[in-house]
């Protein structure tokens, strides 16, 4: 039951999903927690966050493209969202709003969780917030060998040059991607999007690579994903990526970290009707 000591926690986006109002919501009834999640987009950021503040929501998640605009909008940066200038949760303290990077954490646990090695060269398409939580954990993972692909050549020149990677507007002029990773952060294959259907790079680029890792969320699959399955290839899903960060938001939020078994029923009722 919803009273006056219901917390409420909620997420930013330009389109809003379900996936983490489903995980996070499941986490609260299981676990008999106070708190309740809801989806929301705006054209007014800053009202919005002023109204995280001043209506006192515990936790505000937040996705493209907010990331970087928010920070000017908070009182603090933790380490996490400081590092690489962006932003995906925010935690209300009694009006002191902190902002934290849980994208960073779970790019860098999936890393190594999947034992990628760090002399693997890599493509990187996009340039805007989650680009860089995706650079900057891999960076401090140890890749040194890396190129971003960005046809905004102020911001894609910048965040190769933060992290000494190279720098280029299209990926069609490379000869081979053998033995490479290539990473998609855009919004290229996003379910509801209007390039839903869209390859993020060439298909004798993804038959040619190693590793594939979309961190498009949604669909699971997205059209990129399904290739590279067909193909055998390592695969790091979007998937994987919202699990891991929004589980670190619910910490953040709650201050309870659950079960594993707990986080996988979770993650499946999430993703089987989102």
């Amino acid at each position: 039951m919803i009273t006056k000591q219901t917390q409420l926690c909620m997420s930013l986006a330009a389109r809003p999903g379900n996936f983490g109002t489903l995980f996070h919501n499941y986490l609260y009834d299981q676990l008999k927690l106070d708190y309740i999640y809801k989806a929301f987009t705006t054209s007014d950021l800053p009202a919005a966050i002023g109204g995280v503040r001043a209506l006192g929501i515990r936790g505000c998640a937040i996705s493209m493209p907010f990331k970087e605009a928010v920070i000017k909008l908070v009182d603090e940066l933790d380490q996490s969202a400081a590092a690489i200038e962006s932003v995906n949760t925010i935690v209300n303290t009694d009006g002191h709003l902190t902002a934290y990077n849980t994208d960073y954490i779970a790019v860098a646990n999936l890393l190594q969780d999947y034992a990628i090695d760090p002399d693997t060269p890599f493509l990187l398409k996009g340039s805007g917030g989650m680009a860089k939580a995706v650079a900057g954990a891999l960076y401090d993972q140890g890749f040194k060998h890396g190129t971003i692909i960005a046809r905004n050549a102020v911001k894609g020149k910048a965040l190769a040059d933060l992290y000494g990677y190279e720098w280029m507007d299209d990926e069609e002029i490379i000869a081979s991607t053998e033995g490479m990773m290539l990473i998609n952060v855009t919004p290229l294959g996003m379910q509801g999007g209007k390039e839903a259907d869209a390859l993020a790079f060439s298909p004798i680029h993804i038959e040619t690579a190693e590793t594939i890792f979309d961190v498009v969320a949604l669909p699971v699959e997205t059209p990129m994903i399904q290739l590279a399955r067909t193909l055998n290839k390592t695969i790091i899903s979007g998937a994987d990526v919202a699990v891991i960060q929004a589980l670190e938001q619910f910490v953040l939020y709650t201050g309870v970290r659950p079960s594993i078994d707990l986080i996988k029923e979770a993650s499946s009722f999430a993703r089987s009707h989102a």
